[in-house]
């Protein structure tokens, strides 16, 4: 995208947000007073727009949600993946204006404004930074500008680290800097790189309140879709894996829904204590991976939760009318145990929602783990459960999107390579990443595939488990 039509595009945001006077012009508004804090306030706008498209398309390709009404996509459940699909472009898109908004910011807003304070410089490099790192582990490639050679994703995390790095270095505040040391710790996780992951991240298990967000305004149009598909629309349209029904929803409205939309997590201080205990086993040192791990539930169990009516919930769409709706047991394959507490009763009364996170892990379970293959598996539930809703699931199961066929069409820089889907052989097709069986006496619910235990079954894959 064109530097004036990156302007234009920002213009049209604060259009849809109320602005007075449609006939400010690239020059006139480089001109006018602390350029820069508004361009910020757009960055933060197109954050929340990107977040939207990257939590409704990967938590539906993953395990954790399965589309259950006519609206989003209606093959990424397969999950089927073309570099043809519309909303493979949508998602490149909304990253690639994340990007270029910033790129304009610190290239043209940056210079034109005399008074630009380094907190909106750095703002501007973690948005760079973070849409790279979105790019990088979610896309095979993607250009790093436009129509321009495209990047693999290794390439893409680098990158990351390195404006993170900037961001860090205009910045004076603390909370900041731990989010964005935080967000480094991640890319290094991502690409394989145990010790700098490690040492990062055990330079941040000090802080346990470490929570960066993005906030959503449903008032002037940026509402969390995540929070429309869980909850607020009548169609229930996303229903959770059944194992995961206790985590649903993560965000919610009470009363007017325009005025209480809440923010999705971007980094919390439960990445660190995950991202040490997986180091920590892939090092065989068992015994501090156990130690770090119950540190981690009292992170966890310090997180606020809230009470709910969530009585509408009927799970009535159109896709599967067998999710259970009563509080019945669930079991993750045939060989496990039934388990209660993990699918609610929401006719009973008010339930407790996570609303930052939550898990049904226990001490008790991870002190009964006798190696390191069967704490690794709980290190990945632990994933699943604290992520949930924060679209970071597809990253774990190993699941690529290739670059769009827009992309291709208008760029001749995209390789055929990088247009092709990454889904790892041992991930199940035909929907059975979603899919359960109901015991017709019981109504009790067996997972199909404990996608967890096949993660650890396939460590030494080059697509899952970076450490291993």
């Amino acid at each position: 995208m064109r530097p004036r039509n990156i302007f234009l595009l920002y213009l049209s945001m604060l259009f849809i947000a109320c602005v007075d006077n449609p006939n400010v012009t690239e020059d006139i508004y480089l001109n006018t007073p602390a350029p820069s804090k508004s361009w910020v306030n757009g960055l933060k706008r197109q954050l929340a727009l990107t977040m939207n498209s990257v939590l409704i398309n990967t938590e539906m390709t993953s395990d954790n949600y399965f589309n259950n009404y006519t609206l989003y996509s209606k093959v990424f459940d397969g999950p089927v993946i073309s570099y043809t699909d519309i909303d493979v472009n949508a998602l490149q898109q909304e990253i690639g204006r994340l990007r270029e908004m910033a790129d304009y910011g610190l290239e043209t807003v940056v210079a034109s404004d005399e008074s630009v304070e380094a907190e909106s410089i750095s703002y501007m490099h973690f948005c760079r930074g973070f849409a790279l790192l979105l790019a990088g582990e979610n896309f095979t490639g993607l250009p790093i500008e436009p129509l321009g050679e495209v990047s693999d994703w290794k390439t893409l995390l680098q990158i990351a680290i390195e404006e993170l790095d900037l961001a860090i270095a205009q910045s004076s505040d603390p909370d900041a800097m731990a989010a964005y040391q935080l967000l480094k710790a991640r890319a290094y996780y991502r690409l394989g790189d145990l010790g700098n992951a490690k040492t990062l991240a055990n330079s941040l298990l000090n802080n346990t309140s470490l929570l960066f967000t993005v906030s959503f305004d449903g008032e002037n149009g940026v509402g969390n879709e995540m929070q429309n598909a869980t909850f607020t629309s009548t169609q229930n349209r996303f229903a959770p894996l059944p194992r995961l029904d206790f985590l649903d929803p993560k965000y919610f409205d009470e009363g007017t829904a325009a005025s209480d939309q809440k923010p999705v997590s971007l980094a919390k201080a439960e990445e660190a204590y995950l991202i040490v205990m997986e180091a920590l086993l892939a090092e065989n040192d068992l015994s501090a991976a156990k130690t770090v791990g119950l540190d981690l539930l009292d992170v966890v169990g310090a997180r606020p939760t809230d009470v709910l009516d969530d009585s509408r919930e009927l799970r009535n769409g159109t896709n599967r009318t067998d999710y259970p709706l009563t509080a019945v047991q669930v079991r993750e394959s045939e060989e496990d145990v039934y388990k209660d507490g993990y699918i609610l009763d929401r006719q009973a009364g008010d339930i407790t929602v996570y609303t930052v996170s939550g898990t049904k892990v226990t001490d008790a379970d991870i002190e009964a783990t006798s190696n390191t293959d069967e704490l690794l598996y709980l290190v990945y539930r632990l994933r699943q459960e604290i992520f949930m809703s924060e679209g970071r699931r597809m990253n774990d199961l190993g699941i690529r999107y290739p670059v769009s066929q827009t992309e291709q069409l208008n760029n001749p820089n995209v390789d055929d390579a990088y247009t092709q889907a990454v889904v790892p052989s041992f991930i199940p097709l035909d929907g059975g990443l979603d899919d359960f069986t109901v015991d017709e006496t019981t109504g009790n619910i067996t997972i199909l595939f404990d996608m967890n235990q096949v993660i650890v079954n396939h460590k030494t894959s080059e697509d899952v488990a970076p450490f291993h």
